[in-house]
């Protein structure tokens, strides 16, 4: 995964859930989904802010379709195993500052997914 598909997926999470945060007739979900898309894309800033300090500019951002998917778990689940399995190739496993800001993206994403399953 490149940086600029990295920051991509961050800004699709973002529009599901906000999207869902819309739809939803729980208010514990409304809650945690407005908390979720609100800070994501404060961390997704934060990255790619950093890792353009660092490795100069990332080039131009697209969001990616979103798989077809009416859980908004599942849906981040599926996001957060493709971050952790891909923060390596998006930047070295040395570069700590910008890992550590990954590190900051999938506490995010853990956080947003205990207040779903479990106190909506």
């Amino acid at each position: 995964m490149k940086p600029n598909e990295f920051v991509g997926l961050l800004f699709l999470a973002r529009d599901v859930a906000h999207s869902t945060h819309l739809n939803t007739r729980s208010y514990a979900k409304h809650v945690a989904l407005q908390e979720f898309y609100e800070n994501i894309v404060d961390l997704a800033d934060k990255f790619a802010e950093a890792y353009q300090g660092y490795h100069g500019l990332i080039g131009p951002i697209s969001v990616p379709a979103a798989k077809k998917t009416s859980n908004i778990v599942e849906f981040l689940q599926g996001q957060v195993e493709d971050i952790e399995t891909g923060r390596y190739k998006v930047c070295d496993r040395d570069n700590t500052p910008i890992q550590n800001i990954i590190d900051e993206i999938v506490g995010r994403y853990y956080a947003s997914l205990y207040k779903l399953r479990f106190l909506a």
